[in-house]
């Protein structure tokens, strides 16, 4: 009986035909399948099919694809469908998972079920998933869901035993807490912002690390087609580090990444390629804007009127219009009126905004308005505003960020 009892706890239903493992190894396996979901969610799904700013090579898509089914039964059109609708909406209504929508413990909590709500819809797939494979292998097999899954169960169970189960409900459930609640969730709410765009989307910690860069969410917002995520030095992009080893060994190629503003001698005439490189620059030009001339006035009202002004009505002058309720329109409309020089460079600010509007049209309707912020910047009587101005002039797109 004790031989029996010995050979049904050492049999592979128990502990799989990897029974030598220690509990390190089990531990250093699951997080390797959980690092293996998030590269290719963010390299495949999300750099490559969502956004097409890398080409991965067919075996390394495949192998993503199936990995992905395997795991978690998504089907590649529906998420790509889902986050381009997420651009397409950020955060205000019709974003099919924004916090500021849905409130962050939803997202947090019950982000994968709001996830599947848009998945689900047919006309979210077919405006939003163009472009996505639609192959035999994608209408016979990964589009049954069920499938992947139970396969999964079958080969943790033959490989691992019981404790292939324990490793598969890790797997199951850190994919949407992380993807769904911390990147859709936190990353709309808590962090950083480089950039001031038209969403709430924050980086989450500087070192994407261990999510596969998409900690970087909001550099991501502001260049939604680059497929590097890391814009700062200090900034970290795991991501990015296996694309360049990909792209070294001809497995991936780079389409596009986030324009690398510089400047150098200022030009004596405006003219239509400064035009166009602050357009392709805009939020650089925006975030060196607010750097060089709205903090400083902001500082100095703050240092001739003690107690009238302070440092943090800077969120209230910084933050992108769509991002203040009507509160907080208020609460600007009234320090503005308090003083000629924030309104006057605030005014600038959104003056020079109307260059990227799509407002203006023509080319030339877009030189002219430059040509005469320009002028009527330099004669503002503004010291910074007038240094922005003659810095505008030497701006230039140096290539690409590498």
């Amino acid at each position: 009986m004790f031989n029996a009892l010995h050979s049904f706890l050492m049999s592979p239903w128990v502990y799989g035909l990897a029974h030598a493992l220690t509990a390190w190894q089990y531990v250093l396996i699951t997080f390797g399948c959980v690092q293996l979901s998030m590269f290719s969610v963010t390299l495949y799904l999300h750099r490559d099919a969502a956004h097409r700013a890398v080409d991965l090579h067919p075996a390394l898509r495949h192998l993503a694809r199936f990995w992905i089914w395997f795991t978690s039964g998504m089907v590649t059109r529906e998420w790509v469908a889902v986050h381009r609708k997420h651009h397409a909406y950020s955060d205000v209504a019709g974003d099919p998972h924004s916090p500021v929508q849905y409130g962050l413990k939803k997202i947090l909590l019950e982000g994968a079920e709001v996830y599947r709500e848009a998945a689900f819809d047919p006309a979210v797939t077919a405006k939003y998933g163009h472009g996505t494979p639609d192959d035999w292998v994608e209408r016979q097999v990964y589009r049954r869901r069920n499938l992947g899954i139970v396969l999964m169960i079958l080969t943790q169970l033959l490989l691992f035993g019981a404790v292939g189960i324990i490793m598969l409900a890790v797997v199951l459930i850190t994919m949407p807490l992380i993807a769904a609640g911390v990147i859709n969730g936190v990353g709309h709410a808590i962090g950083y912002r480089n950039f001031e765009c038209d969403n709430a989307a924050r980086n989450v910690l500087p070192w994407g690390l261990l999510v596969g860069g998409e900690e970087l969410h909001n550099n991501h917002h502001a260049f939604p087609s680059s497929a590097k995520f890391a814009l700062r030095p200090w900034e970290i992009d795991i991501g990015w580090a296996a694309l360049c080893v990909f792209s070294a060994l001809g497995l991936a190629k780079v389409r596009r990444v986030a324009p690398r503003p510089t400047t150098t001698a200022a030009r004596a005439q405006v003219d239509l390629e400064l035009v166009k490189a602050l357009i392709a620059t805009r939020l650089d030009v925006l975030r060196d804007y607010t750097q060089r001339v709205t903090l400083p006035t902001l500082n100095a009202e703050a240092r001739r009127r003690a107690g009238e002004f302070n440092r943090r009505m800077r969120h209230l002058l910084v933050r992108h219009p769509m991002m203040l309720d009507s509160a907080a329109r208020q609460r600007l409309e009234e320090l503005l009126a308090r003083s000629v020089e924030l309104r006057t460079v605030h005014e600038f600010r959104d003056r020079l905004a109307t260059l990227w509007s799509g407002r203006l049209g023509q080319n030339d309707k877009l030189v002219a308005h430059l040509r005469e912020w320009m002028q009527q910047a330099e004669a503002s009587g503004i010291e910074s505003l007038r240094a922005f101005a003659e810095r505008l002039r030497g701006y230039q797109v140096a290539g690409m960020v590498a």
